[in-house]
């Protein structure tokens, strides 16, 4: 590809990951809010659960392919955007909490799917192989999640949800190869996210699960 043409990519994929950033970021700042109320935390309880929720995931993914410090650190917006999210959150909390499962299982699907795009895409733009960006997505997408599990005490969802880190790792996969046929960054983006937030929309309403050992066999 002409240089000049790599010129005009690289700031397309910048705003494509920027964009997806911070819109999972306010998708997981709410859901991160949600959990930590319906586990009794206070306002600053509230604020610290929907930060990690939000920006774990991309601290981690930062942290891994050498884009230090992070932006979640770097770029005021994402804490802001964070802290903003989660006040608001709690304010309304009363209405916050009485919306229904199906929504908050759409809306931690559409986080998750942001995320893994944005991660797998970040991961590409700073020449990290196709295999490991893809885990790059996952765990952008799911990390935050885990952090917020340890902090609450519980068993991380990722480790027992029905097709949770596998719907963010199939939605990176769509990405690479979509990218690797020629597709534009927008189109490869809009695609691996589809796959990844169907993927895990289907696995909760048709309770999709990977193989589990059977206690009876380790006995």
């Amino acid at each position: 590809m002409p240089t000049l043409s790599i010129q005009k990519i690289k700031p397309k994929v910048e705003t494509l990951v920027l964009a997806a950033d911070l819109a999972g970021t306010v998708v997981f700042a709410i859901e991160g809010a949600l959990s930590a109320m319906r586990g009794g935390l206070d306002l600053l309880g509230v604020m610290v659960i929907s930060f990690v929720a939000a920006l774990g995931g991309g601290v981690i993914r930062d942290l891994l392919i050498g884009d230090s410090p992070p932006n979640a650190i770097r770029d005021w917006r994402y804490p802001a955007l964070t802290f903003v999210t989660g006040l608001l959150t709690f304010i309304f909390h009363s209405t916050a909490q009485q919306f229904p499962v199906a929504l908050i299982t759409v809306l931690d699907a559409a986080g998750l799917a942001l995320f893994a795009v944005a991660g797998v895409e970040k991961a590409l733009l700073f020449g990290i192989r196709p295999f490991i960006a893809m885990l790059m997505g996952t765990i952008t997408g799911v990390g935050g999640g885990v952090i917020r599990d340890v902090l609450m005490a519980r068993v991380p969802l990722v480790l027992h949800a029905d097709i949770y880190a596998t719907a963010a790792f199939a939605g990176a996969f769509v990405v690479v190869v979509a990218r690797r046929a020629g597709l534009p960054p927008g189109v490869a983006a809009l695609a691996g996210g589809a796959v990844c937030f169907i993927l895990r929309v289907l696995a909760v309403t048709y309770g999709w699960h990977l193989p589990k050992a059977s206690l009876s066999a380790l006995a």
